[in-house]
């Protein structure tokens, strides 16, 4: 797979966990943030669906 195929990092460059345990800039979990460079685009897609509620929640 080409580099331009993969699915891209919500990253911003804000790099800190709340007491969640979850990013205030992208709104990834730790864990997810730590597993991301092995995931499938397939699992990438999930963890950009989780962190679309998350930024939903904060949003509110």
């Amino acid at each position: 797979m080409k580099v331009a195929d993969r699915v891209r990092s919500p990253c911003v460059s804000i790099c800190a966990l709340d007491g969640d345990d979850v990013c205030i800039g992208c709104h990834r979990t730790g864990d997810e943030i730590m597993r991301w460079p092995r995931m499938t685009n397939d699992e990438r897609q999930e963890v950009l669906k989780s962190v679309a509620k998350r930024e939903e929640k904060v949003a509110l």
